[in-house]
């Protein structure tokens, strides 16, 4: 395992009863905001998810599903030095009223980055968004695959799906 899996492990890795975003139960849980709060492990998954996204040029555009992965995309938009959208769950019915904060145009080729995914359900919903608004969704990357099913709904939706870690990759076992 690489140095950064194992601070990220160290960071975030809770083990315990919990239930997960897609409904699922989970014997551990890697909180995202544990290793996306902390500056140095931050910065180093900002560039590791950097420097995979060199594969995916040419793009405009970053998006980050709220509220998870907003710091993570913020991060990497400063390493790449790509605009970024922050895409809601949902309009929030005041103001502008958008699904989508930040300038996101149609035609415009984006690439999604997300926290953790399990089922990718909603990584999927935030890519589904963003088509609605005309944008062409290329790939989907994320900072841990807990390897739970998500990779194939995010395939079969027509996405490639590059996550930085994979739940084998750090040494969690399912329980």
């Amino acid at each position: 395992m690489s140095d950064l899996g194992q601070r990220l492990l160290d960071a975030s890795y809770l083990e315990g009863d919990f239930l997960l975003h897609s409904g699922r139960r989970s014997k551990f849980y890697l909180d995202k905001y544990l290793f996306s709060t902390k500056p140095d492990l931050l910065r180093a998954i900002a560039a590791g998810l950097a420097e995979k996204l060199e594969g995916y040029e040419p793009f405009d555009l970053l998006a980050g599903p709220e509220l998870g992965a907003v710091a993570i995309v913020a991060a990497v938009s400063l390493v790449c030095d790509k605009p970024f959208v922050i895409v809601r769950k949902g309009a929030k019915g005041y103001g502008t009223d958008k699904v989508m904060e930040g300038e996101g145009n149609a035609g415009q080729r984006v690439v999604v980055i997300e926290d953790v995914v399990t089922s990718g359900g909603a990584a999927l919903t935030a890519a589904e968004m963003l088509r609605g608004a005309g944008l062409e969704v290329k790939a989907l990357l994320c900072v841990v695959d807990r390897e739970e099913g998500g990779r194939a709904h995010i395939e079969e939706s027509g996405l490639t799906f590059d996550p930085l870690f994979t739940a084998t990759s750090l040494g969690i076992k399912a329980t």
